[in-house]
């Protein structure tokens, strides 16, 4: 094999990206089958999530920023790639450590798990997770954020509104750490997990749906409830694209195909680019 070829092999190489498991002996629950594969109903997806996950994405120029990227799939299967890996990689090139979740799945079949205890417990879960994991990968606690695409979008609003999980009876150091994010990103997301009233200490909001989508309500209301609480958002309201647009691939349209410049422009006005003080 020549040099030029194993130089261009080793540039080119798949990233092995770090897999951490959200409890070390398995979630809430959901203990016996922690050691169930992950299915693939789709080639974009998965399924069968029973030992939820995150799975990292270390920049090159790490800024301390982090976030927790829950995808979608109506709690029945993720849609890792264009809502996990995709958004993933674009957070790394902006500088953010980020973390996609793999959560566990409610409304699959034959399962016995709920959105109020068990997605919940999954959304606390990762967000203590990368707090622990602070010093390890260089990251500031309190500039911890969640992005959500449509159910992954419930989930944010788990970790945003929900109550904590009640705490086990022997916490680890993980159960210590605060589970609320210092930021919020709400990508066409459903309704779950929608308080009747947002709290005045509720994080900074980014909202982004389609006029076309028919959870267009789910994200009116939400803003309607952090202005109504004078809470610092920003929404837009993109006049085509339907649901699951991703990250603007699946859309003929140039104000689709380039939202994620807005959420860059919200990040940066924000502060969450610059590298966090020491």
């Amino acid at each position: 094999m020549s040099p030029l070829l194993c130089l261009f092999l080793l540039n080119h190489a798949p990233v092995e990206h770090p897999v951490l498991r959200l409890w070390p002996n398995g979630a809430p629950g959901s203990e016996a089958r922690r050691n169930e594969a992950e299915t693939k109903p789709h080639p974009w997806s998965i399924a069968n999530i029973q030992n939820p996950s995150l799975v990292v994405y270390v920049p090159e120029h790490p800024n301390g920023t982090s976030v927790v990227i829950a995808p979608g799939g109506g709690f029945r299967e993720l849609v890792v790639g264009a809502e996990g890996d995709t958004p993933a990689q674009y957070l790394s090139n902006l500088g953010i450590t980020a973390f996609m979740l793999k959560y566990r799945l409610f409304r699959e079949d034959g399962s016995n798990l709920n959105y109020d205890r068990d997605a919940r417990a999954d959304a606390f879960r990762a967000t203590r997770l990368v707090r622990s994991l602070a010093s390890t990968y260089g990251l500031d606690p309190k500039r911890v954020g969640y992005l959500g695409f449509s159910a992954g979008g419930e989930i944010v609003s788990a970790a945003v509104f929900g109550p904590a999980p009640m705490a086990p009876a022997n916490p680890d150091p993980v159960d210590l750490q605060d589970g609320k994010p210092n930021f919020a990103m709400w990508i066409y997301p459903g309704p779950l997990g929608i308080p009747a009233q947002v709290a005045a200490d509720a994080p900074p909001a980014f909202l982004l749906t389609a006029d076309d989508d028919d959870h267009t309500n789910a994200v009116m209301d939400l803003a309607k409830k952090y202005r109504d609480a004078k809470v610092s958002l920003e929404l837009h309201i993109l006049s085509g694209g339907g649901h699951g647009f991703n990250m603007g691939d699946r859309s003929s349209l140039q104000a689709v195909k380039t939202w994620p410049q807005r959420l860059a422009d919200w990040l940066s006005d924000r502060g969450y680019l610059k590298p966090a003080s020491k």
